[in-house]
């Protein structure tokens, strides 16, 4: 049983241990390098809890579980990497569109294909968020260390559940498998996702245009479809102001909510001529990096996202204004490069890494000296 005190376990556990607290109940997945610690740790433990696992045929089934799990009321998980993750797209889809709470940890890994099973990348970026067809909004949290893979593990189900959303925990190989101190409070701040006791709660929404979820089993007659549908679940793919209206509330439930889902650590940079943004694993070369630059009398910033979708744009756009550089560190040739030079679209020196290993900080130094 998990209680409260201080751990020294890997990412991936932490995480596991981080959604048993956040009151996950179900574990659907196939295990998969580097995400099987997950897999295995909520064997463990979800039995201990009255909660249930189990091992699907592959990634597919996987999320067609635990979104069905999802719609009995239980709150659920699912873990993976890249060619997974890959799998799951269309099933992502639908769970957007049906408005299921669901979390996916994907603990990134180099590719394409197969790739280094084992060693760390940050390809999956835009896939995370573009990867289904289709206009759609989800939420992506990034962690760099074991402490945030349990602390955005009880965030993603909280979002989830608050915004009837897929919510990815975007980790990498690098961050799942180190071992660090853990933590764990005696409690968690735990959202409830709004529960309609009527079927007629769950056509109406107010404000936050996010409707009351029924739950089977209830006697509500629920009608749930990937298709376009109107506010009541019935399919109506032929009148084009349903989809108009649905795919546009889909979309702005997360854009007008923003300010409750945005989060993002930032150092020095009120007076910054330079700002180095990074994410997951690199972020921890990148503000080593940052410290020695600050040390030698560099104005220089340091902008780490927590949650790279939706961006912090406003933020980002603020500091555009003022700094000339950016620098952004990430294991990937593309991942969040077309966001960040969309807002500094001629300041953006880009410092990418893909041969399976964490920058270290004196490449990131030299990268960045050799730029100023």
């Amino acid at each position: 049983m998990i209680g409260p005190g201080k751990y020294f376990v890997e990412g991936d556990v932490a995480a596991a241990y981080g959604a048993i607290m956040a009151g996950c109940r179900f574990f659907a997945g196939y295990p998969i390098t580097p995400a099987s610690e997950i897999t295995q740790a909520m064997a463990e433990l979800l039995p201990k809890y009255g909660g249930k696992f189990l091992q699907m045929e592959d990634e597919i089934a996987s999320i067609s579980a635990i979104i069905g799990a999802s719609w009995a009321g239980i709150k659920s998980m699912t873990a993976t990497s890249g060619p997974g993750f890959s799998l799951m797209q269309e099933n992502i889809g639908y769970a957007a569109m049906t408005e299921t709470p669901i979390v996916i940890i994907d603990v990134q890994r180099a590719g394409p294909a197969i790739g280094q099973a084992t060693r760390p990348a940050q390809g999956d970026v835009m896939q995370s968020r573009f990867g289904s067809h289709g206009d759609y909004e989800n939420i992506v949290l990034s962690p760099n260390s074991v402490q945030e893979m349990f602390d955005l593990a009880v965030k993603s189900f909280n979002l989830a559940e608050r915004f009837r959303v897929p919510v990815i925990l975007l980790s990498d190989a690098e961050v799942g498998h180190m071992m660090e101190r853990l933590n764990v409070p005696e409690k968690v701040e735990i959202l409830e996702r709004k529960r309609a006791v009527t079927f007629e709660e769950t056509t109406k929404w107010g404000e936050d245009l996010i409707p009351p979820m029924g739950r089977f089993g209830d006697g509500l007659e629920l009608i749930v479809t990937g298709s376009t549908h109107k506010p009541d679940g019935t399919r109506d793919t032929g009148e084009p102001d349903v989809q108009d209206q649905l795919v546009r509330r889909l979309i702005n439930k997360i854009e007008k909510n923003r300010n409750l889902i945005e989060d993002w650590e930032e150092i020095d940079s009120e007076d910054a001529d330079y700002l180095i943004v990074s994410y997951g694993a690199s972020s921890r070369p990148s503000k080593g990096a940052f410290m020695k630059l600050r040390e030698r009398g560099l104005k220089i910033g340091y902008f780490r996202p927590r949650v790279l979708w939706p961006a912090p744009e406003k933020r980002l756009y603020e500091l555009s204004e003022r700094v000339k550089k950016v620098f952004l560190t990430e294991m990937s040739l593309r991942g969040y490069r077309m966001e960040i030079e969309k807002i500094f679209p001629k300041s953006v020196i880009h410092i990418p890494k893909v041969n399976g290993k964490v920058h270290s900080v004196k490449e990131v130094l030299s990268s960045i000296e050799v730029s100023i």
